[in-house]
């Protein structure tokens, strides 16, 4: 009952005329962004991070899960009209998704995915309100010893999962770890890989970092061989955007399925909600061969309908893990513990204690976005389409320069635009090489974290290191890791060694 009052006074400051205004402006972006080939929202969140530091911490985040959840529309939108999915996370919706529409059933499809969208969101919401102040009296247990079992859980299990080749994972895991390092160890009080440049004390800041890897990469990529390659040809959405009462029975149980699917990944740091959407497709696919009458490959509802309610229902759960233990799933969770942070504020328990009403605020907002996405996807998924009419290269020169103007807008310094170029020209080569980005932004969030637990750990121990799995918590995260990276490493001999026929 004490959640359930709290959160009705998170509704009390979520439906201010304000904050409700950033709901819709961040559902609206999000979208919008996701809706764009190459775009994410997590290239969104990175570009808005320079710029809402004038807002009011409530609104900025507020404005963040809008855009974090439109962005996961988006991508479906354009993975079913165009089979262009602008995330990892959509392309499981494009198998039948895409299907489905060129067989002129892209209304049915484009609100098969509102209605996922909206069920594993709202879903995922309603389990945040018990779950995560649960999570956070629990993690108050933390010692610096699990805190840094929690960082290397993190950072093993997004290397090895996110990507077809972990030592690709783990180097990019190391890079990002490399950037957290420079600058003055607050230890010791000594410029550690600096190179002797006074514009590198203080590091090199992850709101660079960001725009770099997330928008100035993409841009250069998209500059030399995005725009070079052939672009498939949108179907056209005309007919009535709602399901009929048959489809809907057929997407039912698969939306509750691909709920349940997608709940126990979003506290799982596997790279974002990748995984548990191919999961709900596979699963789908193997209950429809024991049907007499196998709809997939001809496309069947419930292979679109599985994978978005568990993209959005890990999505969803992904926030409570952010806001009770502080761990990022995703590259966009973690530039968002990043935001937490510019603010000086520190997602855990104390989070729920200091900043109760911006925590159940933002619970609060997670079911008005919910229902503001329903409304402005169900009806006009098409018209957000148009925006591809946008002529691409004014749309990445903007890009380009909003990067430039956020980042000296934020630090006032020109050295600071050099590293830009230089860190996007980086993450132009990584993305050629097919080098994953949120390992690195990952890396360099928590890499912090576990270099402070690591030495308080020890320093508590007299240096015993012993004391790193002394303890009931510790042991089940080395545990869980284990269980992950052999379920990783089966998953990729069977993806390499049979045939789906």
């Amino acid at each position: 009952m004490e959640s359930l009052s709290l959160l009705a006074d998170g509704f009390a400051g979520a439906l201010t005329l304000s904050n409700l205004f950033w709901v819709v402006a961040g559902c609206l972006l999000g979208t919008a962004v996701g809706v764009i080939p190459g775009l994410g929202s997590s290239m969104a969140v990175a570009l808005l991070l320079p710029v809402t530091f004038a807002l009011e911490p409530t609104a900025a985040f507020i404005m963040f899960s809008g855009v974090y959840f439109g962005g996961l529309f988006g991508d479906s939108t354009m993975g079913i009209l165009m089979n262009t999915p602008g995330q990892g996370s959509a392309i499981a919706s494009t198998f039948e998704g895409h299907r489905m529409a060129k067989d002129g059933r892209a209304p049915q499809a484009l609100a098969t995915a509102a209605i996922g969208a909206f069920v594993g969101g709202f879903t995922a919401s309603v389990l945040l309100v018990f779950v995560a102040p649960w999570l956070a009296r629990f993690s108050s247990s933390f010692g610096p010893a699990e805190y840094f079992a929690l960082a290397l859980f993190a950072f093993m299990a997004t290397s090895s999962v996110v990507t077809d080749s972990a030592v690709k994972g783990l180097l990019s895991l190391l890079l990002g770890l490399g950037i957290a390092v420079i600058g003055i160890d607050s230890v010791t009080g000594i410029p550690r890989f600096t190179a002797d440049s006074q514009n590198l004390f203080d590091g090199i800041s992850l709101v660079t970092v960001t725009v770099a890897v997330l928008a100035l990469g993409e841009v250069f990529h998209y500059a030399t061989v995005t725009r070079h390659t052939p672009q498939g040809t949108m179907v056209a959405s005309k007919g009535r955007p709602w399901l009929s009462g048959k489809e809907f029975r057929e997407a039912a149980p698969a939306w509750g399925r691909g709920t349940a699917i997608g709940l126990p990944f979003g506290v799982i740091p596997a790279g974002g909600a990748e995984i548990p959407t191919f999961l709900a497709y596979g699963t789908e696919r193997s209950l429809d061969r024991r049907r007499k009458d196998p709809q997939f490959g001809k496309g069947a509802i419930r292979g679109l309908a599985a994978p978005e309610a568990a993209g959005n229902s890990t999505t969803g759960m992904a926030m409570g893990a952010l806001l009770a233990l502080g761990l990022p799933v995703s590259a966009t969770a973690a530039i968002m513990l990043a935001a937490f942070r510019q603010y000086g504020l520190q997602p855990g328990p104390l989070l729920f204690e200091r900043s109760s009403d911006l925590v159940w605020a933002l619970l609060a907002s997670f079911f008005v976005a919910m229902v503001v996405l329903l409304i402005i996807n169900l009806p006009f998924a098409q018209v957000w389409a148009k925006l591809l009419l946008i002529p691409a290269p004014y749309l990445y020169g903007g890009i380009m320069v909003f990067c430039a103007l956020g980042i000296y807008a934020s630090s006032s310094a020109l050295f600071d635009l050099g590293l830009l170029l230089v860190l996007g020209l980086i993450a132009f080569v990584m993305r050629l090489n097919d080098f994953p980005m949120a390992p690195l932004i990952i890396g360099m969030v928590l890499g912090p974290l576990a270099e402070t637990s690591l030495r308080d750990a020890l320093v508590s121990s007299a240096g015993d290191p012993s004391v790193l799995i002394d303890g009931p918590i510790t042991w089940v995260l080395y545990g869980l890791l284990a269980v992950i990276l052999l379920l990783s490493i089966r998953a990729k001999v069977v993806s390499r060694t049979r045939k789906d026929v």
